[in-house]
């Protein structure tokens, strides 16, 4: 028999063996090669000056890579040692490493030429669905066409040859180093088992609880007062290590620990279910725990930036809506003595028939100090405060231009609340600060913040506006100290009167050449250039997201078909002493709830924290995005324990 006897009968032997590595080779050539399409599609070339689609979908395939390659490796290291005693048994007969090693590599090249074609035409085939997706949560009109791209297939021929020879090295390294003996005995010694629980594993667990609750404390904490400058960035440091730390102690001991106390409450009374879940959980998680701590850090990595990021998108229209109170914001520079770009943009919209009503607010910055009612925390290492409250300056404006509101003369409101700068720079609900001018000061008592969106942050860099009466704003403005730098003098805001006219009246707003950096705002556009840059994040974030979940979820499931062949023999014992198929798929349902559910629960436990740290400074909405996206995450991760209850099943019917 010649070697390319033995390749095809192999081949044909061990068909029920490679459609995992098929399945595994053909999704991540169609992912990448999907991806790449789109980077070099020129729909989206056309969307460059607004997107930058290309750019931001070029540095995301190199994720992508990371991604596929770790997958791919892991998938040939599980085939490689399900064939270890085939290669054994063909040293046995005769053969040579390097024949043996040549056999393999043109198996492989069959295998991989074949998943290659087929993943390269199934990628191409979703392409233009994903370029759909794409356009739709970026807001970009154009039409979305199926095309080749030449680029894509030689950036992908490319990559997946390098990857191909890392597997072919990695199996050359396997076949050299692995003596007769140790490749009969491959598949029974991969899973480190420790049956007893020991002081060190139960202090491990404890350890590895408290350093998750410490970086949950901490990330809590992160964006108060009690952090400031570099403290910020060393308490992200020690947050980021204590919580992987504590992931990787946590499959290290605690599962073991919490379970071992569970079983010693029932006595050594164990069930079925309880030999088939518990235990098996108990003895298999903790060799795989560095495994399942880069699957949970990656997921809880994943289900976090997806989550912000769709906050952003989410609260889109509300940001908007908080930052620019009017539909168009225009302001009036301290150098002009009237407002030509408002009269311009009226005249327009007279010619264009398009009813609106304004809204005038007269500025004035001044000295205030707001050391009564506001946390200055101090910045890392200095003791001086991050910004001097007792001399600051401050937007003013009166009562009278602010809707229903009447303030006291002795009394003052803030207008226009930042959450996010709320975070770090707390204020008290009362106190009293003291508005200064040049001459004369005025004392007056706070009184809180009042849920008013009176000017565009844009006009006051996101600090609040205080709202005091018109009398005391009159002999502020009379009093100006000439120190203090005035930008704008007034404010106007433009509202269409018919919402359906915004669009129109958007066209002629940009036509008229407004600078936006000058303050000149329209909040339509704003809206959707925050959702045309998030969404393509989110794209993104989603794209790479689905990739590691479905890469994360196959690796698990290619685990428990691992499991599933050392524990056949368990399975057949159990079998002869009389249990049915069902009481078998009882206990096999509760192990893979806590396979699967284990490092799903905890991923999304972290991203949970992770998110609300700092959730508010990507937009308004918190809860209800959030759960959109973990509802979905849970639902398709889901689907990979499903899949290996009924490979289980298989097997279990197999005997």
């Amino acid at each position: 028999m010649n070697i390319n006897q033995i390749i095809y009968r192999n081949l044909k032997k061990n068909i029920k063996n490679y459609y995992v590595y098929i399945f595994a080779l053909v999704f991540s050539v169609a992912l990448y090669f999907a991806f790449v399409t789109l980077q070099y599609d020129p729909a989206l070339d056309t969307t460059k000056g607004t997107v930058r689609g290309a750019a931001a979908l070029k540095a995301s395939s190199i994720m992508l890579i990371v991604i596929v390659a770790v997958f791919l490796l892991y998938a040939n290291n599980l085939f490689i040692k399900r064939r270890s005693k085939e290669i054994g048994l063909f040293q046995l007969v005769g053969m040579t490493k390097s024949a043996i090693f040549r056999v393999l590599s043109v198996e492989n090249v069959m295998l991989y030429v074949g998943s290659l074609l087929i993943g390269i035409f199934l990628g191409f085939s979703v392409s233009r669905l994903l370029m759909l997706i794409l356009f739709k949560v970026t807001g970009v009109n154009d039409v979305a066409t199926l095309s080749f791209s030449v680029e894509s297939l030689i950036q992908t021929l490319v990559v997946f040859s390098a990857i191909y020879l890392l597997i072919m090295l990695m199996n050359y390294i396997f076949i050299k180093r692995q003596s007769i003996l140790a490749l009969f005995h491959v598949p029974s010694t991969a899973e480190q088992r420790v049956k007893k629980m020991t002081p060190l594993q139960a202090l491990v667990g404890i350890l590895g609880i408290g350093l998750i609750v410490f970086g949950y404390y901490l990330s809590s904490r992160l964006f108060s007062s009690e952090f400031f400058g570099n403290q910020l960035f060393i308490v992200m440091l020690m947050i980021l290590a204590s919580v992987i730390l504590g992931t990787y102690l946590f499959y290290k001991g605690s599962v073991s620990f919490i379970f071992n106390i569970i079983r010693k409450q029932k006595g050594g009374y164990l069930n079925v279910n309880d030999v088939l879940s518990l235990s098996s959980i108990m003895f298999r998680m903790r060799s795989n725990s560095f495994l399942l701590t880069v699957i949970t850090t990656l997921s809880a990595l994943a289900i976090g930036l997806l989550s912000l990021s769709y906050i952003s998108y989410y609260s889109a229209e509300k940001t908007a809506m908080d930052n620019i109170p009017d539909h168009f914001s225009i302001p009036t520079p301290d150098d002009a003595s009237e407002a030509p770009p408002a009269e311009k943009f009226m005249n327009a919209l007279d010619e264009a028939n398009i009813d609106y009503t304004t809204r005038h607010v007269d500025l004035i910055d001044a000295r205030v100090d707001l050391w009564d009612i506001i946390s200055i925390p101090d910045e890392a290492g200095g003791g001086e405060p991050a910004f001097d409250a007792g001399d600051t300056t401050m937007t003013v404006i009166s009562d009278d231009d602010v809707g229903d509101l009447d303030v006291a003369q002795t009394d003052v409101f803030f207008a226009n609340r930042d959450k996010a700068m709320e975070k770090i720079f707390p204020f008290k609900d009362q106190g009293q600060i003291t508005l200064s001018g040049e001459k004369t000061s005025f004392d007056l008592k706070y009184q809180g913040f009042k849920d008013i969106s009176a000017i565009p942050t844009r006009l006051t860099g996101g600090f609040p506006v205080a709202v005091v009466d018109q009398s005391i704003f009159k002999k502020v403005v009379t009093d100006k100290d000439p120190d203090v730098r005035q930008e704008f003098t007034a404010y106007k805001g433009v509202n269409i009167r018919n919402t359906s006219n915004v669009e129109e009246a958007d066209v002629i707003f940009r036509d008229l050449g407004f600078n936006e950096w000058a303050g000149y705002e329209s909040r339509y556009a704003k809206t959707l250039n925050q959702k045309m840059s998030v969404g393509l994040t989110m794209f993104i974030v989603g794209f790479l997201g689905l990739a590691f979940l479905i890469t994360s979820g196959c690796i698990l499931y290619f685990k428990q078909m691992d499991e599933s062949e050392d524990e056949r023999p368990n399975y057949t014992i159990l079998w002869k002493l009389g249990f049915t198929e069902s009481d078998l798929l009882k206990g096999i349902r509760r192990k893979q709830l806590f396979n699967f559910g284990i490092p799903l629960v905890v991923g999304l436990i972290h991203s949970y924290f992770a998110v609300k740290s700092g959730w508010f400074f990507f937009g308004t909405e918190m809860v209800i995005p959030m759960a959109i996206v973990m509802l979905i995450y849970t639902g398709l991760y889901s689907i990979f324990g499903m899949l290996s209850v009924l490979y289980y099943k298989r097997m279990i019917r197999m005997r």
